[in-house]
């Protein structure tokens, strides 16, 4: 199947005529059969990514070192992944975060300082922000923003940041390029408690 015709059966999820639809499980690829139950099955992003089988494979090992063991903590690294979300208009990307981030105790008012200006948000939070800025405007970490991300987080969270803004860079791309649908549960979540 190609294109249009690779449809989500699930009607709560499924927009019609958008290509490249988060794949059903009666449509998923044999060969990511292991990977189904895991990661790759619970969100539609992956649904959509797993239109590439090669690249869904090969993405399992980053995004569980971004997204599980990275140096930063559970709010750090929200915080990130927010600003990216935000940065590149990535609606998906934000909602499913807002959601992770209260989930690790964030506050809303908190969770929604990461859209406004660095100098309004807490001064943690600015900082990482300010290297989600750097490397989303010019791709790279000024010696300013490198000085102060190190000092908050050390080295190894440094390249964790970089990484975390790379791999929801490119998750950004996707769910952008083909409206992916937020995922029923993100959805139901949002809509029993929204967001400002």
């Amino acid at each position: 199947m190609m294109g249009d015709e690779r449809k989500n059966t699930d009607p709560a999820t499924a927009q019609a005529g958008t290509p490249y639809q988060p794949l059903s499980d009666a449509d998923w690829p044999p060969d990511l059969a292991d990977m189904l139950p895991g990661f790759a099955g619970r969100l539609n992003v992956y649904r959509v990514m797993a239109h590439n089988p090669a690249l869904l494979r090969s993405w399992a090992g980053f995004r569980d070192h971004v997204v599980v063991k990275n140096a930063l903590g559970p709010q750090r690294s929200e915080v990130a992944i927010l600003r990216t979300g935000h940065r590149l208009g990535a609606p998906y990307e934000w909602n499913h975060h807002v959601c992770r981030g209260r989930a690790c105790g964030m506050e809303d008012a908190r969770i929604l300082s990461l859209r406004g200006a660095p100098e309004a948000m807490a001064p943690e939070d600015a900082v990482i922000a300010r290297a989600v800025d750097d490397l989303v405007d010019h791709a790279r970490l000024s010696p300013p923003v490198r000085e102060a991300l190190e000092a908050l987080v050390g080295t190894t969270g440094m390249f964790d940041v970089i990484a975390t803004v790379g791999l929801y860079s490119t998750l950004a791309f996707i769910v952008n390029s083909f409206d992916t649908p937020l995922d029923a549960d993100v959805a139901a979540q949002l809509e029993e408690r929204p967001i400002g």
